[in-house]
């Protein structure tokens, strides 16, 4: 009988990597077959603990990279990132010295996306969103299976928003002064609040601000892309309550428009079956990540 082939998979985080081996998803979440590596300054010293991890680990078929972007995905390198020292790092040929088979690069959210798609709690769904909420805001689509790409895979952080009234606290976008990512991301409730989010107290007046701007891009997608499914992960969301109170929000921003977030008949009540909690949790990248190499094996194309 011949041999699974032996993947590698990276997720790369703007704070740490984490990288994975394994001829199963089983066998790559077994921790032993892990390590993590802090997403430092300069890209050198981060490659440098990457490449030391799979070289001890042995040798791989291919590799699946999910990485923090923006991404030129077809030149396989990060452009325009504010992440210090990484923009123009190039991931493939970085992947040369790890592999000689497929090398299969996307954005951490669109295999995130993929992930829950195939594990998580949005398996099956024709049409599958995934949007995280941590420092920034990302998210992916999977239609029918395949990531959704088109020039470049999207930048769902930068749906622009209405700002509410009175809210005058500087956007944390060094391009939009009213994109999703500026007004809602961790980052810009720190700036909003002076404290970090996992800081603020359960019943600080933050978490009414931060539900309203999720629930208005949450009411953008589902308007959008219409999804089956929505995942709404990430460090944010963590917060007991927030996504119910996310949910009630878009409901009343979408105001009963196509049934959406209205009850009775014709309508699909508050949200519940579609705005949903990921099923894989903190994995999601990693589990993306090992899916885009099966893929690349495979000659499946990854994206749409």
């Amino acid at each position: 009988m011949t041999a699974r082939p032996r993947v590698g998979a990276i997720e790369a985080g703007g704070t740490k990597m984490v990288c994975g081996v394994g001829r199963t998803l089983e066998e790559l979440l077994d921790p032993s077959s892990q390590a993590v590596v802090p997403t430092g300054p300069d890209p050198r010293a981060t490659w440098a603990e990457v490449r030391d991890f799979f070289v001890g680990a042995g040798p791989v078929d291919a590799l699946g990279v999910a990485s923090f972007g923006p991404l030129d995905l077809d030149a396989g390198t990060i452009v325009s990132t504010p992440k210090a020292g990484w923009d123009g790092f190039s991931w493939r040929e970085r992947a040369r010295e790890l592999t000689g088979g497929p090398l299969v690069l996307d954005s951490d959210v669109d295999a995130a996306a993929l992930a829950e798609w195939h594990h998580g709690a949005a398996r099956g769904a024709a049409v599958a969103v995934y949007v995280t909420v941590g420092t920034g805001i990302g998210g992916g689509c999977v239609l029918d299976g395949r990531v959704l790409r088109g020039r470049r895979h999207p930048e769902m952080g930068h749906l622009r928003l209405r700002r509410r009234p009175g809210d005058e606290a500087a956007s944390t976008c060094p391009y939009h002064d009213d994109c999703w990512e500026g007004l809602a991301s961790g980052e810009a409730m720190r700036r909003r609040h002076g404290s970090r989010a996992e800081e603020l107290p359960a019943d600080h007046p933050g978490w009414a601000v931060e539900a309203d701007y999720l629930g208005l891009g949450v009411a953008d997608l589902l308007v959008t892309l219409a999804p089956d499914r929505l995942v709404l992960g990430g460090g944010v969301l963590a917060h007991p309550g927030l996504l119910e109170d996310v949910r009630r929000h878009a409901g009343a921003h979408l105001n009963g428009y196509a049934g959406l977030g209205r009850t009775g008949e014709g309508g699909t009540g508050p949200l519940d079956d579609l705005v949903v909690a990921p099923g894989l949790g903190s994995r999601a990248g990693l589990v993306g990540a090992f899916e885009l190499a099966v893929r690349g094996l495979d000659g499946s194309p990854p994206t749409g």
